[in-house]
């Protein structure tokens, strides 16, 4: 099965906040500050209550760290690190995105970015520590609730800003966000940086097999929200749905979108929540060439999903049919080593029997890249490896 992690941010996010409820969830506190990249960074953890809920909170005594660094200056220290493959990539994730926002923000190129406050060593050890955190717990998934956003001013490095902070913005765009009537920043950029580059989809918890729970607390304690952030982990329960449960089909004919375009539709809407899209081809009215786009959806990404076929889309239109029931295989991540990293291969099991084997393509293009080997070379490798681990 697939080790799932839900992020509910009840009061917001903050990275000290998500990696508090990692630790409280059952993360090795020795670990995490064993892969930090900075030798010597003392994080302390104590229990405390916001508003009648009992909460981890998290602090990093980085001494006097001035906290300005560029995003090269951050991928040496990380690289530099002793980290697991996948943390070290989820937390280069994180921060190429910040990068990327805050080059956008500032109408420079990422590598002219001059980090200030998430620059600073407390937030690099928050960023690093959350993914020394989800490798020990073994996270595969991470899916976030819709992402409640505060409005006011704050004082930053580049003078008053408006809440929620312009780089928070641009690292929340595509993302599910709501608004909180009370003012105040209820997401730093670090948090939108981590959930922006975990989270696969946003929505209400997934079925799961409910194996942990955990609580970070904020600094702050507002009066009308617990300054929380909640992780639940599980396993995935792959299940046949039933008729009122049966996801949806939404599709749409076109035949005006350039083909270039395809691809960037089809990942947009798996960034929305779609299970499954492809494309078809289809003649057209006057003999037009076109396509028939598909998308397989749960009710509760329906919208989602449609209006990002909208946007993304020359469509004035959808169609939408209810599929009755699915069958769906378990799945579960067996972890294999090619050329010394780290390689999830997918497993789908009937009745407990494995009858499909993949290697994660994502990894293997990783990995790739790394040794300058071809792709379909270390796929090759992944699948004799797990053979061998048979």
């Amino acid at each position: 099965m697939t080790c799932c992690l839900y992020v509910d941010c009840v009061g917001g996010i903050a990275g000290d906040m998500l990696l508090g409820a990692l630790i409280d969830a059952g993360a090795s506190l020795d670990a995490v500050q064993a892969g930090l990249p900075i030798p010597g960074l003392a994080v302390r953890v104590e229990r405390v209550n916001r508003r009648g809920v009992r909460a981890l909170s998290l602090n990093v005594d980085a001494g006097n760290d001035d906290g300005h660094r560029r995003w090269a200056d951050v991928r040496t220290l990380i690289d530099a690190a002793a980290m697991p493959d996948r943390a070290r990539s989820r937390a280069h994730a994180a921060f190429a995105l910040l990068a990327e926002a805050e080059a956008r923000v500032h109408g420079v190129t990422p590598d002219e970015v001059m980090f200030h406050e998430v620059g600073a060593l407390d937030a690099i050890a928050d960023i690093c520590g959350v993914a020394l955190a989800l490798e020990d717990l073994r996270v595969d998934e991470i899916i976030c609730s819709p992402v409640p956003l505060g409005r006011g001013l704050v004082s930053g490095a580049h003078g008053l800003l408006p809440l929620p902070a312009p780089a928070t913005v641009e690292l929340l765009r595509g993302a599910a966000v709501c608004g909180v009537a009370e003012p105040g920043e209820t997401v730093t950029p670090t948090g939108a940086a981590l959930v922006a580059s975990l989270a696969s989809a946003y929505g209400p918890l997934p079925r799961m097999k409910l194996e942990g729970v955990g609580t970070g607390a904020g600094t702050r304690d507002p009066e009308h929200v617990p300054n929380i952030v909640r992780v639940l982990i599980g396993q995935r329960i792959a299940t046949v749905l039933s008729p009122e449960e049966g996801p949806l089909i939404l599709e749409t004919n076109l035949d005006d979108l350039l083909p270039e375009f395809v691809p960037d539709v089809i990942e947009a809407c798996l960034a929305a929540g779609a299970v499954d899209v492809w494309s078809t081809p289809a003649g057209m009215k006057h003999g037009r060439p076109g396509i028939t786009l598909s998308a397989l959806v749960a009710l509760t990404h329906e919208r989602a999903v449609a209006e990002t076929m909208l946007r993304h889309t020359t469509a004035l239109g959808l169609r939408v049919r209810r599929i009755e029931h699915r069958w769906a295989l378990e799945r579960r991540f067996h972890e294999v080593e090619v050329c010394g990293h780290r390689v999830n291969v997918k497993l789908g099991l009937l009745d407990g029997e494995v009858v499909n084997v993949k290697p994660e393509h994502r990894d293997c293009v990783r990995v790739a890249r790394a040794t300058g080997q071809s792709i379909k070379a270390i796929w090759t490798r992944a699948l004799a490896a797990y053979a061998t681990a048979g």
